[in-house]
Formats: structure tokens, sequence, C-alpha cells
């Protein structure tokens, strides 16, 4: 009679973990770069050989703080010992903390926590549909875009962003969302109406090129918002905790949204969504007109109400400012010396770098050198260079990863 075999000898014979697994197990929605990463400190990454990173993308503007920062590791492994998940039957303590947290701290009196910034973004405009169908009628259900925004890859969020590839071979799409340009205040003049029920922004847009929205823009719409009874919903999920010097973008462009969307730094890593509003609109969201499993757990919103509390002191915002400019100034010259870039713009710490036309399209060639060169950034479109390192990066991996940029930038040059 054979014995059963041993799974723990079949577990110890098994294939190792490597690049090559992703191929073969993973649905394949990425093209991730060969690099492995296995560990993460500061700013600093090491991959599966060991060899050293320094990483200016920050995860996509998620690891806020920078890898396995202290206080966060402290907030999670405290709060794992007391309560992972409950039902949304009942609410919890870190939750509420979180939420009063940024309540005290925001335009909002309400919020509502989810897992990512596509279910923040879908909540919202969700809420904005149900708010103008309550005042107003079905008829008021028109929403306004803009051209190359990002919004999420729910089926309404991906609708709702201005990049067509994405949304080809999906439909058919939610009906009534329109894209604009960016930063034409004539054009949003044209399209704005009386069925007009809501107009989502990114203060800058970040995935669309890092184009910063004007002032004078976002506050003209404000206003033909107001005129039209339509909610402006902006959306900081890249924009904001912090990233371009104050806690939220807009902030520094003299308005105030109805409804506004954070995610990733917000959880500082920790996978974490949320959807703040005011009071009347809110009441448009009754028990049982939305909801979410995970959101608001209490792992995430006990990272996040740490986060919350170390990114939003004058100590560190003033350190964002501070490293955006030496950043920025960085990148200038090394685009002056090698003649790569058209400009150099952005806001803060999320800052884009678009390529002269001789290089236009390869983007994603230069992303590549940067790995072999030992440093990670990013591309928004295959124009532009994308660089959103940690908001307290140390001073020396500033230094040292702008090193190893223009060497990358020059072995493609």
């Amino acid at each position: 009679m054979m014995n059963a075999p041993d799974p723990l000898l079949a577990l110890a014979q098994e294939a190792p973990i490597t690049r090559a697994t992703f191929d073969q197990v993973m649905v394949p929605c990425f093209a991730p770069a060969q690099v492995l990463p296995v560990r993460g400190e500061g700013s600093r990454v090491w991959d599966q050989d060991g060899r050293e990173y320094i990483d200016f993308t920050a995860g996509v503007a998620v690891a806020a703080l920078g890898h396995c920062h202290p206080a966060l590791q402290r907030a999670l492994a405290e709060q794992a010992g007391r309560l992972w998940h409950i039902s949304n039957w009942f609410t919890n303590e870190p939750a509420l903390r979180l939420a009063r947290g940024l309540v005290r701290r925001t335009f909002a009196d309400k919020v509502f926590l989810c897992n990512s910034g596509a279910e923040a973004n879908e909540a919202a405009l969700k809420l904005a549909r149900k708010y103008a169908a309550d005042h107003f009628g079905p008829h008021k259900d028109g929403i306004l875009s803009t051209v190359r925004s990002f919004h999420g890859r729910t089926l309404f969020t991906v609708t709702a962003g201005g990049t067509e590839r994405y949304r080809q071979g999906f439909g058919p799409l939610p009906a009534g969302v329109q894209h604009l340009p960016y930063n034409d205040i004539g054009a949003l003049e044209n399209a704005i109406g009386p069925n007009t029920c809501a107009l989502i922004l990114e203060p800058v847009q970040g995935e669309g090129g890092v184009n910063p929205g004007r002032a004078e823009y976002l506050q003209a719409a404000r206003a033909l918002c107001d005129r039209h009874q339509a909610l402006l919903v902006l959306d900081e999920i890249q924009t904001g905790m912090g990233r371009t010097g104050t806690l939220f973008n807009h902030e520094q462009k003299g308005l105030r949204p109805d409804i506004m969307t954070s995610a990733k730094g917000l959880g500082g890593g920790f996978p974490i969504g949320a959807m703040l509003t005011t009071t009347p609109i809110a009441r448009s969201f009754s028990p049982g007109t939305h909801g979410t499993t995970y959101g608001g757990n209490p792992l995430a919103a006990a990272v996040a109400a740490r986060v919350l509390e170390i990114i939003d002191t004058p100590e560190m915002l003033a350190g964002v400012v501070q490293r955006a400019q030496q950043l920025k100034r960085g990148l200038e010259a090394i685009g002056t010396r090698l003649g790569l870039f058209r400009e150099v713009r952005g806001e803060g710490l999320l800052i884009g770098c678009e390529l002269v036309p001789e290089f236009a399209g390869r983007a994603a060639e230069f992303m590549a050198a940067g790995s072999e060169a030992g440093v990670f950034f990013l591309m928004a479109g295959a124009d532009v260079l994308r660089f959103l390192p940690a908001l307290n990066i140390p001073q020396a991996d500033l230094e040292e990863g702008l090193a190893r940029v223009e060497q990358a930038l020059s072995r493609v040059r």
C-alpha cells in the first residue's frame, strides 16, 4: 500500500518564486519589471539578489512615509493583536478615530471608508447621482470629466476616466459621461447645464501626464457647479495626503469641493480609501443604498489614522516643499545637461518630465534603464517620466537617487 504524499516535502520541492512565476500563475493585467523586490526600508528597496534601489515612486504615491515606517508597523501590530475585522453590522474604534481625524482636518462632515481609490470614486459618483435624483429628479444624471483623467478601473470609474484605451472592449459603458479638455474654462462653460449632476476633477492630473490644474480653472469649476446646482467632486487620491505640500491640494487653490476622494498615501502602504462629503449630501446614502465588506476594517483604519497624524504637521509639510524644490531643480539640471526634457512640471513631490520630441514615446525605455541603474521612477503616458518619492525621503537618498537617474537617462540618451 502506497503512503500518502507528504505535503511538507512537496512544498520543499516546489520551484522557487521568481519573476517567471508571474507569467505562469497571474492574470496578465500587468507587465511587471524583471526586478522582484523583497524588502524595503525608508526610500530604499532590495530585490531577491540583494541589490539595492532608491525608490522615487513610493508605490505610485502610496508609501507616503517610505517602506516599513516604524510607527506604522507599531500601529498595525498593536491592532492585529486586538481586532482584525468585524462585520458592517458593527462599527469599530479605529474607523471612527480615522473618520473623526479626517473631518477635523477638512471641509467634510461625513466619511465613507472603503478599500481603494477606485472604490472611493465609485462611491462619489454614485452619491452624486443619488443626491441629484433625490433633489432634482432622474433627468439630472450627467457627469462631466476631463480628457486624460484617471479615476479607477471599475466599469463606472473607467468610464469617468478620460483615457479611451482603458475603456475599449468593456462596453456597453454607463451612459451620461462626457469628457472635456482639462484647464479649459470655455469648454466647461459650454458643457455644463441643467442636466449635469457632477463634475469630477483631479487638481493635478497624475496618470494623464502630471498636468497641474490652474487655480482660476478650478475656481471657475466651483462657480459653474454652484450656478448649475451640480456637485464638484475632487479626486485627491494622488495629490492628497501631503503630496503637494498641503494636506490636500485644493487647499492651495482657493476652493472647497462638495465631495472629495482619498486613498494611496492615506494608508501609507496599507489598502484603504475614503470618500468625504457634507452632511446634506451624505443624507442621500441611507442604510442599504451603498456598502462595503472590508471598508473601514480595524487594521487599515488604525494604520491610516497614524499616517494622518504624522503627515499633517507643519514640519512634515514644510519638508515636502523643501524636498520638492530640490527634486525639481535636480531634474531640470539633468534635463538641461542631457537635452532630454521639453518641460519639468508638477506640484510638490508629484513631478513629471516631458520628453523632447526626439524621444517621445520612449518613457518605458527610460523607466527600465532606471531599474538597471538602481533607481525606480515611473511614467505618466508614453512621453512623461514621473517622480513621486516618499514625503520624508532622506537628503542622502534624494541626492543619490538623482545621480542614478542621470546615469540611467544617459544610457538611453
